[in-house]
């Protein structure tokens, strides 16, 4: 394993203010009751419904997450006697639940409302139907929870080819990322790369929403790529695919001359295929970059050039001593 990336930020928890005001407009969300409590926290990013808790069984009770009631829920708290709907809210607001969710533009009943403002349970509403809310934001909220952290360094989409371009400043990352870009890749972020850990097996890179579409470049100044390139030159994020190292090319370095050995860059505890490629005159830097996520690209179809032509050799050899 090569270089580690420190600095990660796990997002293990998130107020139910924040979850409002991210997703107030996209899933139509309005406040009902409970305002005092939207500092609350909600520490598990999934939902649950609370369908057998309603009828009293609280026994793995899911208190974490965000407490959904659909059209199956609200029927039967309508069907409960006042005194018996209070009696169960009352017992799941003592577990530490964070919210109370309303879909399909239900209306409360009467001890939701007065539950909610009493013992400051924030009580929400939705207009999408609850299958339809689940599936979405389940999704969402796992990017919200997801472990970050940021990596200094140019990131391009060359080809399908999540592609981060890292070293020491001023060793050349914005040239050849200019370089790429006029052949027809995009730019995802410049000079400061948010990683956001998906699952086991992906990270997803994008750059700042100030940033976006803008880079630095050294004598010339900060330029506008989507106005000099066209919009198709700017893409709001990828999966990083390999991480390209430049290194200052030194005398009696060691380079790697076969490829055999893959090497990795880790993120977030994810390894990356990891390219190092010494800097130094007259080297056309884009092309290599250009052509080492190709390399990948072929790998992950099953043909590994230096594999095969090693293979290829070795058969050679053996033939010749016979």
């Amino acid at each position: 394993m090569e270089t580690k990336n420190s600095g990660a930020k796990p997002r293990e928890e998130i107020s139910v203010e924040k979850f409002f005001e991210v997703f107030k407009d996209t899933a139509q969300l309005e406040l009902l009751a409970g305002a005092d409590g939207l500092g609350r926290i909600i520490h598990e990013p999934s939902i649950n419904r609370p369908a057998l808790a309603i009828t009293g069984y609280f026994k793995n009770f899911a208190a974490p997450r965000i407490q959904l009631f659909g059209a199956g829920e609200m029927a039967y708290m309508r069907d409960l006697p006042e005194r018996r709907q209070r009696e169960m809210l009352v017992k799941m607001a003592e577990l530490e639940i964070p919210c109370m969710l309303i879909s399909r533009d239900l209306a409360p009943t009467r001890p939701m409302v007065g539950v909610a403002n009493e013992l400051k349970i924030p009580l929400l509403r939705t207009k999408m139907k609850s299958k339809e809310f689940s599936s979405e934001f389940i999704v969402r909220l796992d990017r919200m929870f997801a472990p970050t952290t940021s990596i200094h360094g140019t990131f391009l989409d060359i080809q399908g080819v999540g592609t981060l371009i890292r070293g020491d400043s001023g060793i050349g990352k914005s040239e050849c990322a200019l370089a790429l870009i006029d052949k027809g890749h995009s730019l995802v972020a410049d000079d400061y790369v948010n990683c956001v850990k998906v699952n086991d097996h992906k990270v997803l890179g994008r750059g700042n929403e100030l940033s976006r579409g803008y880079m630095e470049c050294r004598g010339i100044g900060i330029i506008n790529v989507a106005e000099l390139f066209g919009i198709k030159c700017v893409r709001l994020e990828k999966s990083i695919d390999i991480v390209v190292s430049f290194i200052e090319w030194q005398s009696g370095m060691v380079e790697d001359r076969t490829g055999l050995e893959i090497k990795y860059f880790e993120i977030l505890g994810i390894p990356i295929p990891h390219f190092i490629i010494p800097v130094r005159p007259g080297r056309d830097m884009a092309r290599l970059v250009e052509v080492a996520a190709r390399v990948h690209a072929l790998r992950l179809m099953g043909h590994d050039g230096a594999k095969t032509f090693n293979d290829r050799l070795i058969a050679h050899m053996a033939s010749s001593k016979k």
